[in-house]
């Protein structure tokens, strides 16, 4: 069945970076967009980041963009989420998604990871 393991989240101190992984399996690489969202407490789900599933394209929401950087290794089955110069309202659980697409419209996240907790503090 679909796996997805995030990993790489920890304690960093505003202005930090941190890189997440995540692993995918159960599914051909690269047949499937993908996505990072994240839930800060008391807060519902964020998206953050996309990926084309195979030409690389990518797009990152505007709190993000130009901090954040997602990539894909479709030869090694992972997704990547490098984050750079990060602020406390970055703090969240950061999950890994797939798209699910139905006749050719975006239906949502099928399959989520477990998350990686991603905290921002001096």
């Amino acid at each position: 069945e679909v796996q997805l393991v995030e990993s790489g989240g920890g304690l960093v101190q505003p202005g930090g970076s941190l890189r997440l992984s995540c692993a995918a399996s159960g599914f051909p690489a690269g047949t499937y967009d993908m996505n990072w969202v994240r839930q800060a407490p008391g807060k519902g789900p964020e998206w953050v980041c996309s990926i084309h599933k195979d030409d690389g394209t990518s797009d990152c929401a505007d709190s993000v963009k130009g901090r954040f950087t997602i990539s894909r290794d479709n030869a090694k089955s992972t997704l990547t989420l490098q984050m750079n110069s990060l602020r406390a309202d970055d703090t969240a659980v950061y999950y890994c998604t797939k798209d699910l697409v139905v006749n050719g419209y975006f239906a949502g996240m099928d399959y989520w990871g477990q998350g990686t907790q991603v905290t921002v503090s001096s």
